[in-house]
């Protein structure tokens, strides 16, 4: 039953995506950028929708209040798809995502994500690469948006940890900007690299704010490690043999 739900989910995200592309095709030259994203956001709240009511993937967010109503980078937990979809749905300010250029190629997907206002990374740039980025992140911020990066770069599978890039914590602090962990448990219900989706409730944990003013990169990224780690022994204690303990210390410039 679970191989069959996962698979009427699997084929109506091939079949909803294809035709809504093309209406954003269609709609986007007659629309402003921030209609364009929630235009784009209501395929995602589809997408959950759908989630929760074929695979049983049903979700809690705590921690509202620590959403500021400023400027923001929100630097996430990354343990798998669920959360690249569900975020922009849940959030009340338009996210700015941080991807490698070449996802621009992929084929409904890619050309839609082309045309709203995303940080692109041109990796032939070499070292100005991350200049272009905190350009980029500038002008998005002064817009509006949120900017959200996922500090492990690549999904975890539930349970393991992995190593926190600074690429996140360097943009928040270039551009002044605060940082709000976030941490959450949809690996559970949404493997890495796994077809079948499994019912379940996803907790989704906002942290509060980290200042970037008076720290360095690294001093960012240590707390927000930490923030989350610890967060995720709280809300999936049953996944983690052991509890989180840092080895690093936060510094101060």
């Amino acid at each position: 039953m679970l191989r069959l739900r996962s698979a009427l989910f699997f084929a109506f995200q091939i079949l909803y995506t294809i035709p809504y592309a093309t209406a954003c095709f269609v709609l986007f030259p007659f629309m402003p950028p921030v209609a364009r994203y929630w235009f784009a956001a209501g395929w995602c709240k589809s997408v959950i929708f759908v989630g929760r009511w074929l695979c049983g993937i049903r979700y809690r967010v705590i921690g509202w209040e620590n959403l500021p109503d400023g400027h923001a980078v929100l630097l996430s937990k990354h343990q798998s798809a669920w959360e690249t979809i569900a975020l922009p749905a849940l959030m009340p300010r338009p996210l700015c995502f941080v991807f490698k250029r070449e996802l621009l190629y992929v084929p409904f997907f890619g050309w839609a994500l082309g045309m709203l206002r995303m940080i692109h990374i041109n990796r032939q740039k070499g070292k100005d690469a991350f200049q272009s980025v905190v350009n980029q992140g500038q002008q998005r911020l002064d817009e509006g948006a949120w900017i959200i990066m996922f500090p492990e770069g690549t999904r975890t599978r539930s349970g393991t940890r992995n190593k926190y890039k600074s690429g996140g914590a360097r943009l928040a602090a270039a551009t002044q900007t605060p940082v709000v962990p976030i941490a959450h448990n949809a690996g559970r219900v949404w493997p890495r690299n796994s077809f079948v989706k499994y019912p379940g409730e996803v907790i989704v944990s906002i942290g509060p704010v980290i200042p970037t003013a008076g720290l360095t990169p690294d001093a960012v990224n240590t707390r927000v490690e930490q923030w989350i780690e610890a967060e995720m022994d709280r809300i999936d204690p049953s996944a983690y043999a052991k509890p989180y303990v840092s080895a690093t210390p936060v510094t101060r410039t």
